[in-house]
């Protein structure tokens, strides 16, 4: 076999300086003032709204279906909103990886860290259950700041991207674990330390059930309780909420949840979407709509999105 045709490009040849360039940039946004970071983000999200049609259809189909009690009027200007924080999302992250942490520190408003402590307590690992808000990287960074854990991620197709990547989230969060690598994150647990991990997106057929969300059947991995019954660890609640102008952001962790798994993994998996729903509901606009949350549907239902994205 030709080892030279199956050798990977370097990180540095032409076809990932785009990536590099992106990089720097965020590097050098990510050194400015706070207030014009989030003025920035708010354009970048208004740029988005109009070169990202693919993604506006995804976003305007999942509100519509998630809030039909919502008259248009409101459900267009709730898109528009998201748009922003999409744009916020994308700076957050480069604030994330490069600010200083003496000047993210003063942003985190912290509630609930007890209940992560108590839970540690048990010395079974934590299973910090978070969701895809817009807010998820900065959110991560700063409760770094107060409480190590470790993160599960979804590995980028992109080998530029995946390194820098790689090496930021390990840089705070000590170690970043692929999500299709459970071993690690058992093992992680096993050590008693925390593990991020959100399983509200759609990851398919395999080891999911449709389950409501929104009063929508939705395809919902079972792994919560499943991660949980091997391992003993507890399962704390853990979201983030972008505050308005430049007060920051608030980090909540709720009590572990009790009874929890119990043998009905349906009920479980219904538990673990009533709980992130509920969070939504305080802050729609900074869910990441733009993922096709309904992609997998149940045999013989129509397809929900059209198009590509």
């Amino acid at each position: 076999m030709n080892d030279t045709a199956n050798a990977q490009p370097s990180l540095w040849s032409p076809r990932y300086w785009p990536v590099h360039v992106g990089m720097a940039l965020g590097w050098l946004v990510a050194q400015l003032p706070f207030g014009i970071q989030m003025g920035l983000g708010r354009a970048l999200g208004n740029m988005a709204y109009y070169l990202m049609p693919g993604r506006r259809r995804i976003a305007r189909t999942n509100l519509g279906l998630c809030f039909p009690e919502r008259d248009i009027d409101a459900r267009r200007a709730l898109l528009r909103e998201h748009f922003h924080s999409l744009g916020l999302g994308v700076i957050e992250t480069a604030m994330s990886w490069w600010t200083p942490t003496r000047r993210l520190s003063g942003l985190a408003h912290i509630e609930g860290l007890e209940h992560l402590h108590a839970a540690l307590a048990t010395s079974h690992g934590v299973i910090l259950l978070s969701a895809h808000f817009t807010t998820l990287e900065i959110g991560g960074r700063l409760l770094s700041l107060h409480a190590p854990f470790h993160v599960l991620y979804r590995r980028h197709k992109n080998a530029a991207f995946e390194a820098v990547m790689q090496r930021a989230r390990e840089r705070h969060f000590e170690k970043a674990i692929s999500r299709d690598d459970m071993r690690g994150m058992l093992k992680s647990l096993k050590a008693n330390m925390p593990v991020w991990y959100a399983p509200d997106q759609n990851y398919g057929a395999e080891h999911s059930i449709f389950v409501s969300f929104f009063g929508i059947p939705a395809s919902t991995i079972t792994a919560t309780a499943r991660l949980a019954h091997i391992s003993g660890a507890q399962v704390v609640p853990f979201f983030q909420e972008r505050l308005p102008g430049t007060a920051g952001y608030r980090l909540k962790l709720y009590p572990a949840l009790d009874n929890f798994p119990t043998d009905d993994e349906a009920a479980d998996t219904q538990r673990i979407n009533n709980l992130i729903e509920a969070e939504i509901r305080k802050m729609p606009a900074q869910y990441l709509w733009a993922h096709r949350r309904f992609k997998t549907r149940p045999p013989g239902a129509a397809p929900v999105y059209k198009g590509r994205p």
